[in-house]
């Protein structure tokens, strides 16, 4: 019988033999298909995973799945593209994990090259800069939404809710940097777990789905003992860490060798790679950190093209963290040496999601063979309760940066706390058009995508009319 997978087909219980094991190529397939169609954030490209895997092809099973996306939850990173890369790894060993991550983000990448050029070309055109208005409004309530939504999920009690609070006045007020902060909060449920562990207990991943599989093709490998290089060992760890250390850091390196310490490559190769290993709680909270950095720290660009950036991302398949192949776009495309701007913005874009997800692969080679000793630590999954609890605040400060620069036309920069809005500065057209945004997501549950393309509409029509 042959084992060759429709994918269009029903689900994988009635029509797939479940000790059949798919190929490369049908996997490949499939991880081409999510590629394609992972937009909605983190939570939408898990829920497609899993009807995709889980649901219909019974390729993994529940357990294993939200074991899997327990682990990649620890890491730093992009959890959505890492599950991907484990799933893949597990079923195909390093060929299937490489295969599966990079489709995960090679869609994204390429639409977001092709706009960030777009929008380095074209952003001054009154047409492109009307549709760019009213993204920044739908920006700014997509934020919001996503500050509510963690903080729903997170802070189950007054001592979350503290740590939030400490997170959002230590990054609001006193510019502490976002590594710090998750840093600390870490520290904070470790500690916080031997002492309280009541309320620093640590969480676990996505409820079952009606219609998924208690076990599914690789939990049957599993019993058959077909998964050896899922086994720990300390030869195996190390010959990862030979690989894939060098795969990462080396075009870091040979960029700071060949161009200096001072050069636009040094700087994005650096502060990305750096960015690689805190990017703890997802997307939205790690943009404070980039956009403080990119902003302020290194000027690579002004603080509404940000929000721009943002908006960009939400309209593309894969991680959302494909917003810094934005800021490393135009760091190079403003700073591009003896390049034409244009080669150097693709080369810059190029680096930076080269050391955002390279670090990914690691991770999941290295650690997935030692995931279960990590997620019987109930002390480290307190510290991540306590660090997704910090994320909380860190989002909701950048919430409160967005708005400035959204419904302010100018701010007073200040050498401490936040910026000041300069109140007679207003602008009514983006105040309304982001409380439209956020009545139609928070209210009306409508989608961030039809919620993006009604405010740009809107943008159009109110800068025609004069707004």
């Amino acid at each position: 019988m042959s084992s060759r997978i429709d994918i269009d087909a029903p689900p994988a219980a009635t029509q797939h033999p479940r000790s059949v094991v798919p190929t490369f190529g049908e996997t490949f397939r499939i991880w081409a298909r999510i590629g394609l169609l992972s937009f909605g954030g983190p939570a939408g490209q898990i829920a497609l995973m899993h009807r995709e895997l889980v649901e219909r092809r019974g390729w993994i099973g529940e357990e294993r799945f939200l074991h899997a996306l327990n682990y990649c939850m620890l890491l730093p990173g992009p959890e959505a593209q890492q599950l991907a890369v484990y799933i893949g790894w597990l079923m195909h060993r390093t060929a299937g994990g490489v295969a599966a991550g990079l489709l995960f983000v090679l869609p994204g990448a390429i639409v977001m090259l092709a706009l960030s050029l777009f929008y380095a070309l074209y952003r001054d055109a009154p047409l492109v800069d009307a549709v760019f208005f009213g993204v920044k409004a739908a920006v700014l309530a997509v934020v919001v939404e996503a500050v509510l939504r963690i903080g729903r999920r997170a802070l189950r009690n007054r001592a979350m809710m503290a740590i939030a609070a400490a997170s959002f006045i230590g990054i609001c007020l006193f510019k502490i940097p976002f590594p710090i902060i998750i840093l600390l909060a870490g520290i904070v449920g470790w500690v916080g777990a031997r002492r309280r562990p009541d309320l620093f207990a640590g969480g676990g991943g996505h409820g079952a789905s009606a219609g998924a599989q208690a076990t599914g093709i690789v939990d049957e490998m599993f019993a058959r003992g077909e998964l050896a290089h899922a086994e720990p060992s300390m030869s195996r760890a190390m010959k990862v860490l030979a690989v894939w250390l060098p795969i990462w850091l080396g075009p870091v390196v040979a960029l700071l060798v060949l161009t200096g310490p001072d050069s636009v490559w040094t700087h994005v190769g650096a502060f990305f790679s750096s960015m690689a290993v805190v990017t703890f709680g997802g997307a939205y909270a790690v943009l404070a950190y980039v956009a403080q950095a990119a902003v302020e720290t290194f000027g690579w660009l002004q603080p509404g093209e940000m929000v721009d950036g943002l908006g960009l991302a939400e309209t593309t398949p894969g991680p959302l963290i494909m917003v810094t192949q934005f800021v490393g776009f135009l760091a190079a495309y403003r700073d591009p040496g003896a390049l034409d701007p244009v080669v150097a913005g693709a080369l810059g874009a190029l680096l930076t999601t080269w050391v955002t997800f390279a670090p990914c692969f690691l991770w999941i080679f290295l650690g997935a063979p030692y995931v279960e000793a990590l997620r019987s630590n109930r002390r480290l999954f307190a510290a991540l309760s306590a660090v997704t609890a910090a994320v909380v605040g860190v989002i909701l400060n950048l919430a409160v940066w967005f708005a400035l620069h959204v419904v302010f036309r100018e701010v007073r920069p200040m050498g401490f706390g936040p910026d000041l809005p300069v109140l007679a500065s207003i602008d009514w057209s983006a105040a309304l058009l982001a409380a439209a945004a956020m009545v139609a997501m928070l209210r009306f549950k409508i989608g961030m995508t039809a919620t993006l393309a009604a405010c740009a509409l809107a943008g159009v029509a109110l800068r025609a009319v004069g707004g």
